[in-house]
């Protein structure tokens, strides 16, 4: 794989000890500490991995901690335990009964806070809610809802009685909801009236009934709906339920059902290179582990931290590290509804100030808005108690991690920049803050227990500096178990390329100090602003315009995004001719097909696509052509030459 920008990704090649005023909890204090613990969770992962998994609290000790039958992997077999009483009950036997778990604002500028005990309360109401309604062991619950901390109740009460969760980012369409509801076959939708965003209100009510129209989600029996906004909406008599009405009605004494090791928690859709989301399955015990175990190491969690990480609940990162990794140590959370510039460009500072957040994990995208709206903004607030500085979603630019370092941080925060995946759980590659020294645009080391390497197209460790494919050679407890209903799609989406090795889908190189640089994805999925969208997905929403014969959408480097949108367009014979008019039509019909976020950047009318002699369409040389390139790459297979020099015609 050729690894493209390599040069402009290495350009800021500076080395950054541990600034000299953090002081880090005792867990690893050194490289050297790093080193002998990594050696030995490498040669040792089982003894490793049963050694840490005693920080957990077990119903059942397991019976071997692995089972690896290439590439099924099952961990701690045999071991019962349940993520909910992790997260909480064991939290309430301790003064941190008393402490604050999630400390929530709104959009608007509300605010509440629940302690660890009274979290406890709203879980177990809401789960005897669930019960009620006939949700038991093994049914699965979609979640429908803003960040608020119902959110939070909601996926906690799911784990405390063994149902199986999918959350869906409240930005996606009803189209998009039905379609991840019946893959997952839900059987209740948990939702809110409406959410807060950008000062306007999404209407999340509506969506659910869109969605639920006409028998669209036939194993959907009932909804539950959070009083968000107090707007009025339809309630369907037998089927609709507010949640504070259920929730006055439920005891909250409910106890802890002890799951198997391999019980699924969750199904989260992400985006793959055919038009239907992957259904990603994690379960219990193995991803417990790591994200708290990460957790703790990552953000080196101390009980007087306020941890905020940015992130929406409708993503993986919302699941792991505003969810279950931080609840799992203790912490105090911080969440957040609204965007980060409403009202303005400070919003985020505002309220690191005001709530004296310690912990901010956020996303490039995020930051390099920041810096287009100038350091003005921050300069305005006190930062000062800010001691660790995270980011996660995409590669971030070296400006962008230098920008982060110096305005925000102030040169006395480490950085960790953390490459992750929504298949992998966990985070995989990064800084230990205070401990590994850091380089602008690297995610540097990789996490205790996991072991990757950057190969060629035949599976073979490349030298340091060349460009190569990132793959995983073991497995990890975080790790997806399949892909929901199709365990054949998981072997040949993840498994099938290099056979026993994970395939992580992006480019990456090693540099001659071990630290790994994140490139981008090599396959058919792109990152916008840190969310994975399938090319096939938004070309599916294009087609079924009736005016759209042809649809191929490819991603282009954006100073902002990481990656936008641009889709190459033929329109039906006899369609009329393409005009602004149907441009703007287009990018509406996507959003409302999948959702905002799918929104094209950019659509470029064209007579016809570069094809392989087999039909395939050449995305890569739409990617050169919608980066601005001058020379193209290998054109030896197209079929038809004509198609690229009306491709320039156009562009010109």
């Amino acid at each position: 794989m050729a690894a493209d920008n390599i040069e402009s990704t290495l350009r800021e090649t500076r080395v950054f000890g541990p600034p000299e005023a953090f002081q880090r909890a005792a867990h690893v204090q050194s490289m050297d500490d790093y080193r002998a613990l990594y050696d030995r969770s490498i040669k040792d992962p089982e003894g490793f991995w049963g050694e840490q998994a005693q920080t957990l609290r077990w119903s059942r000790q397991w019976d071997r901690v692995l089972e690896w039958k290439p590439p099924f992997a099952k961990w701690f077999v045999g071991g019962q335990l349940n993520v909910s009483e992790n997260c909480l009950d064991r939290h309430v036997t301790t003064w941190r009964k008393n402490k604050a778990a999630i400390i929530w604002e709104g959009e608007p500028g509300e605010t509440r806070t629940l302690t660890y005990q009274e979290l406890l309360r709203e879980v177990c109401r809401f789960a005897n809610v669930l019960r009620g309604l006939g949700v038991g062991k093994g049914d699965r619950v979609g979640i429908y809802l803003p960040m608020i901390p119902e959110a939070a109740i909601t996926m906690l009460a799911c784990a405390r009685i063994g149902a199986t969760h999918s959350v869906v980012f409240g930005g996606f369409s009803s189209e998009a909801l039905r379609d991840r509801m019946n893959d997952a076959e839900a059987r209740i939708i948990v939702t809110a009236d409406g959410a807060y965003r950008r000062a306007t209100i999404v209407h999340l009510k509506a969506n659910v009934d869109g969605a639920l129209k006409d028998g669209g989600c036939k194993s959907v029996e009932n909804v539950v709906v959070v009083r968000r906004t107090g707007e009025q909406v339809p309630m369907q008599a037998g089927r609709d339920h507010y949640w504070h009405e259920r929730v006055e009605a439920a005891s909250d004494l409910c106890p802890a059902e002890p799951l198997d090791s391999e019980h699924p928690l969750f199904i989260l859709y992400t985006s793959g290179t055919t038009g239907k989301p992957k259904g990603v399955v994690h379960t219990t015990g193995g991803y417990l582990l790591q994200t708290a175990l990460t957790t703790k190491y990552v953000f080196d969690i101390k009980d007087e931290d306020t941890y905020w990480c940015t992130a929406d609940i409708g993503w993986v990162t919302g699941h792991s590290y505003v969810v279950y990794g931080p609840l799992a140590n203790g912490a105090t959370v911080l969440m957040y509804e609204g965007a980060p510039n409403t009202p303005e460009p400070d919003r985020f500072w505002r309220m690191i100030a005001r709530h004296r957040v310690t912990v901010f994990y956020t996303a490039p995208t995020a930051i390099r808005a920041f810096v287009r709206a100038g350091e003005q903004w921050p300069l305005k607030h006190d930062l000062t108690s800010l001691r660790l500085l995270g980011t996660v979603g995409e590669p971030i630019n070296p400006e962008a991690w230098m920008w982060y370092r110096t305005v925000i941080g102030g040169s006395r925060c480490p950085i960790v920049d953390t490459w992750w995946q929504t298949e992998t759980g966990a985070i995989m590659i990064s800084p230990l803050p205070g401990v590994t020294p850091t380089k602008p645009g690297s995610g540097t080391l990789p996490f205790f227990g996991v072991e990757p390497e950057v190969v060629d197209k035949d599976g073979v460790a490349v030298p340091a500096g060349a460009g190569g494919y990132l793959v995983i050679k073991k497995p990890w407890p975080a790790m997806l178990r399949t892909v929901y209903k199709d365990p054949d799609r998981y072997v040949e989406t993840y498994w099938k390329k290099f056979p026993g090795i994970y395939f992580t889908g992006d480019g990456a190189r090693r540099d001659s100090d071990g630290y790994f640089w994140i490139m981008g994805r090599v396959d058919d999925v792109i990152n916008v602003a840190g969310h994975r969208l399938g090319t096939m997905e938004v070309e599916s929403a294009l087609v079924s315009h009736p005016r759209v014969a042809e649809a191929a959408v490819v991603g282009r480097p954006d100073d902002l995004k990481g990656s936008a949108l641009v889709a190459f367009v033929t329109v039906q014979q006899g369609g009329g001719t393409p005009d602004e008019k149907l441009r703007a039509e287009l990018k509406e019909h996507v959003v409302r097909e999948i959702g905002a976020i799918a929104r094209p950047e950019e659509i470029r009318f064209t007579e016809g696509l570069p094809k392989t002699r087999s039909g395939k369409i050449m995305r890569r040389l739409l990617r050169d052509i919608a980066a601005g390139k001058e020379t193209l790459g290998d054109t030896t297979t197209l079929e038809d030459y004509s198609v690229l020099s009306k491709l320039r015609e156009e562009e010109e």
